[in-house]
């Protein structure tokens, strides 16, 4: 978030405007109509980066039920990436490809294309977590509002806040846990030795 990226508006208005081809079903086995893979290989070419087909087959999909929702948001996603404004620099690819792989994976769990379509905070989200990856942040901002906003609405943040807050509390209860059996025992050690 060092480089101050296109204003985030812009971003926003993108999303609002995506085009229905970008919305369809994503092709998986034989079923869907947009070949995700090829989408992001035209993506990549068209921003100065060949990528090996192997490289992407992530993107392929093989469970209708389980790789639908992913594969709708690195669609999204891709059309996000494809704005004039944002360039994919040859050192920030491979941030580009786990934003379009793994962190479209993670987001899936959480919330589905439509809603980030649709919803003005999933929508900021997206754009947000996309300027991160390409090093950016929103025009007009400091890197410490950019960062504290997108940690704000972030429901990856959320999910990762959660889980460390329910792994805090069970070793909370763990450790209460073992100083009640301690206690126990020594209070019967101590009956013992009356």
């Amino acid at each position: 978030m060092q480089t101050e990226g296109p204003p985030l508006q812009q971003l926003l208005h993108r999303i609002t405007a995506t085009p229905p081809d970008f919305m369809a079903e994503p092709r998986i086995g034989n079923k869907g109509d947009v070949h995700t893979v090829a989408v992001v290989r035209d993506l990549l070419l068209a921003k100065g980066h060949e990528v090996d087909v192997a490289e992407l087959s992530a993107l392929a999909g093989r469970d209708v039920k389980a790789d639908r929702n992913r594969l709708s948001i690195a669609l999204l996603l891709t059309w996000l990436l494809a704005d004039s404004a944002l360039t994919i620099d040859r050192d920030r690819l491979q941030e580009v490809l786990t934003l379009l792989k793994d962190d479209s994976t993670r987001l899936a769990a959480y919330t589905n294309a439509r809603q980030l379509f649709e919803d003005p905070e999933r929508r900021e989200e997206l754009a947000r977590l996309t300027l991160s990856k390409l090093g950016l942040r929103p025009a007009g901002e400091t890197i410490a509002q950019a960062q504290d906003r997108f940690t704000s609405i972030s429901s990856l943040e959320r999910a990762r806040l959660l889980a460390a807050s329910q792994e805090a509390e069970a070793r909370a209860r763990a450790i209460r846990e073992q100083l009640a059996k301690k206690a126990a025992e020594e209070s019967a050690n101590k009956w013992t030795r009356e």
